[in-house]
C-alpha cells in the first residue's frame, strides 16, 4: 500500500507492517519517516537491528539469511536494507521478491530507495513492493517553492515558535527549497527567538549569529574571488559536522543562477535586466558579488561547473568514484576562479 510522509504517523499507531519502505529525494524527510519507522518499532519490541548497505559489491545472501535466521537474543529484530542508487541488479532483484514471498515473522524490514525513475518503478521487483499487501511504500515527496512557506510555518510551530509572514518569506528566501537548511535555520531561530515570536530582525540576527563557517559565507567568499579564503571555511565547515549535501546545495544553486545569467548575458541582455527578470529577483546586496564572478567564465564554463556539481551529487549517493569533500573543494576554487593544488584523495 503507498502512503504519503503525512499518513505515515497514523498507520505507526496500527499494527506495524512487515515490511516498509521509503523512497524519494529529499534527504531530510527521507530521515524522519525512517526516523518514525524505528521509534515505532522500538516501542514495539523491535530492540535488535542489523543495516545491510547495498553498494555494487553487497553479498544479497546475507539478507536471505537474516530473513532465514532466528535473532541473536530471541527478540524482534528491524532489518535496514539501503539501496543508495535504486538499482539492486538482477541478484538483488530476486533477493527482494524471495523476502517479500517468505517475511521473517520476528523481523520488520526497512528499505530505504531514492526517487526511482519510470524504467525502474516497471522492473518486477518495484511493482512488487507498490502492490504487495505486506508493504507500506512511503513515497516522499519534495516541498516545491509554493508550498515552502506553509512547510516552514508547521515546522516553526512545532518547534514552539510563531512568526510573521515577512519572517516565513525571508527564511524562505534563504533556503530556498533546501528543506535540511531550513530546519537548520529553525534551529538556531529557537534559540534566538525572544517569547517564542520569530521577527524579520530575528532571523536577520540569526543570520549574523550564524557559526563562524557558515555555508553562505562561504558562497560569497568564493564569489568575491577570495579562493584561500573560501577553503579556509569550507574545511571549518567540515570540522564542524556540515553535511556535504548542504554544502552542494547552496554551490549548484549558485552555480545554477550564474549559468543561467551568464546566458542571458552573452545574448545581449543586460546583466541589471538579467537580475531584475529572475525569478525571485536578485537581493541588491548580492548584485555585485555575482557580477564580480560572471567576469571570471563564460557560460559554457558555468555548464560546465554544474555538470561537476552533479558528479559530486553521484560520489554522495555512492554511484560514483571520488572524495566528496575533495570534489566541493575543487568546485569552491573553481567558482573563485582558482586552482590551488589539493592533496590525494584519500
Amino acid at each position: 500500500m503507498k502512503l504519503s510522509s503525512a499518513q505515515l504517523p497514523k498507520q505507526l499507531k496500527d499494527v506495524l507492517a512487515p515490511i516498509y519502505v521509503v523512497s524519494g529525494d529529499e534527504p531530510l524527510l527521507c530521515q524522519e519517516a525512517c526516523d518514525a519507522i524505528r521509534s515505532a518499532a522500538r516501542a514495539q519490541g523491535f530492540s535488535e537491528r542489523q543495516v545491510f548497505d547495498a553498494d555494487a559489491n553487497f553479498d544479497w545472501n546475507r539478507l536471505y539469511e537474516a530473513g532465514a535466521s532466528l535473532s541473536l537474543f530471541a527478540e524482534r529484530r528491524l532489518l535496514e536494507l539501503r539501496i543508495p542508487n535504486g538499482k539492486p541488479g538482477d541478484k538483488g532483484a530476486a533477493a527482494i521478491l524471495e523476502y517479500l514471498a517468505r517475511p521473517a515473522e520476528d523481523s520488520l524490514l526497512l528499505i530505504g530507495l531514492p526517487k526511482l525513475d519510470a524504467a525502474t518503478q516497471k522492473s518486477k521487483w518495484a511493482k512488487a513492493l507498490f502492490d504487495a499487501p505486506q508493504v507500506q511504500f512511503v513515497q516522499v515527496w519534495p516541498v516545491d517553492a509554493a508550498q515552502l512557506p506553509q512547510w516552514i510555518r508547521q515546522r516553526l510551530a512545532q518547534a514552539g515558535l510563531a512568526a510573521s509572514p515577512e519572517a516565513v518569506e525571508l527564511i524562505a528566501a534563504r533556503v530556498e527549497g533546501n528543506l535540511l537548511a531550513a530546519a537548520q535555520e529553525i534551529e538556531k531561530l529557537k534559540l534566538l527567538a525572544e517569547d517564542q515570536q520569530v521577527t524579520v530582525d530575528t532571523v536577520q540576527a540569526a543570520v549574523a549569529d550564524s557559526a563562524r563557517f557558515d555555508v553562505f559565507g562561504l558562497l560569497d567568499a568564493a564569489l568575491a574571488g577570495q579562493a584561500a579564503h573560501a577553503l579556509r571555511m569550507l574545511a571549518g565547515l567540515r570540522g564542524e559536522g556540515a553535511e556535504t549535501p548542504v554544502i552542494l546545495w547552496a554551490l549548484a544553486r549558485e552555480l545554477r543562477l550564474l549559468a543561467t545569467l551568464a546566458q542571458q548575458y552573452a545574448q545581449g541582455v543586460p546583466l541589471e535586466k538579467a537580475f531584475a527578470q529572475l525569478r525571485p529577483p536578485v537581493w541588491e546586496k548580492r548584485r555585485p558579488l555575482l557580477a564580480k564572478a560572471l567576469q571570471r567564465h563564460p557560460a559554457a564554463r558555468w555548464n560546465q561547473l554544474l555538470r561537476g556539481a552533479q558528479l559530486i551529487d553521484a560520489q554522495i549517493k555512492g554511484q560514483a568514484e571520488g572524495e566528496p569533500w575533495s570534489g566541493l573543494a575543487r568546485l569552491t576554487l573553481a567558482i573563485a576562479g582558482q586552482r590551488l593544488q589539493l592533496p590525494p584523495e584519500a
